[in-house]
């Protein structure tokens, strides 16, 4: 966990949402009122965000204290209780909503990401996710897609480069895009991997005859094409395949040899995990 971005994370969020303060738990509820609640799952599948919020409520409040029962990446079910915390009531409140917010988001990420690594055992293929995230918690989805097996690529436009077909339209074609980039890498002295995006195997025969790219990302490719493409490369670069490839037809991209599969739904398009925080009536 990168501490000062996901504290800064939480600051930003909890300004958003508590304002100038939480004017309902200050109306009802006594000061100095202290309190236990359980983290309760209403679902199946795999917890994520279990560290990320036992920072949250210590950013709220280091008096709290966190009691966990399950960890991160664990598969759950209905009923189990992933932690337990105490300590001010107000406190406990003032944390729960953002708490529960990024714990559902991650788990149901967690979750579709080990769906998908559990369908590609016995293959060579890892899944990777994309920039397709929710912007402000990108560090938080890609995270739980670790949690749920996956593989992350690029964190942004700043880690590494990814020429894309758009990329290559406005370069005037393959060989310039490359020639460029390699360019570009020597003058600014940077050291970035590159990968380079192929929409048909003439655009590949391209990459080939120019070199100087680490990764080639097989875009919209048919399974024919793609099996074809892989016996071609012969294994001088990383392969990637991309583009309406689902949980139901990604064992049979895989069969084509890729070394990866990248799944922009892993992060946009993801069910959350149910889960509540309930007040342990009884408990202090």
């Amino acid at each position: 966990m990168d501490k000062s971005l996901i504290d800064q994370f939480i600051l930003n969020s909890l300004s958003e949402d508590v304002g100038d303060g939480d004017h309902t738990s200050l109306a009802t509820i006594s000061e100095g009122t202290t309190g236990t609640a359980k983290l309760l799952v209403k679902d199946e599948g795999i917890l994520a965000g279990v560290e990320l919020a036992a920072e949250i409520f210590h950013v709220v409040d280091p008096g709290l204290k966190l009691n966990i029962l399950i960890e991160d990446g664990a598969k759950v079910k209905s009923n189990d209780i992933a932690f337990e915390v105490e300590g001010d009531a107000k406190s406990i409140l003032k944390a729960e909503r953002l708490v529960l917010n990024c714990m559902q988001r991650m788990s149901g990420i967690a979750t579709k990401t080990r769906e998908i690594v559990d369908i590609l055992k016995g293959t060579n293929t890892k899944v990777l996710d994309t920039r397709k995230t929710t912007p402000g918690m990108r560090y938080l989805e890609k995270w739980a897609v670790r949690i749920g097996g996956g593989v992350n690529h690029r964190f942004g436009l700043y880690d590494m480069i990814l020429i894309k077909d758009n990329h290559v339209d406005y370069a005037g074609g393959i060989q310039e895009a490359i020639e460029k980039t390699l360019e570009y890498l020597k003058t600014k002295n940077k050291k970035l991997a590159v990968e380079i995006e192929v929409r048909n195997l003439e655009e590949l025969e391209l990459v080939l005859q120019t070199g100087g790219v680490n990764r080639i990302l097989l875009d919209n490719f048919n399974f024919r094409d793609l099996k074809e493409a892989v016996n071609i490369i012969e294994g001088r670069y990383i392969t990637e395949a991309s583009g309406g490839i689902t949980i139901d037809n990604i064992l049979e991209y895989a069969a084509c040899g890729v070394d990866y599969i990248s799944v922009g739904a892993l992060t946009h398009s993801v069910k959350s995990l149910d889960l509540s925080l309930k007040a342990v009536v009884g408990a202090n």
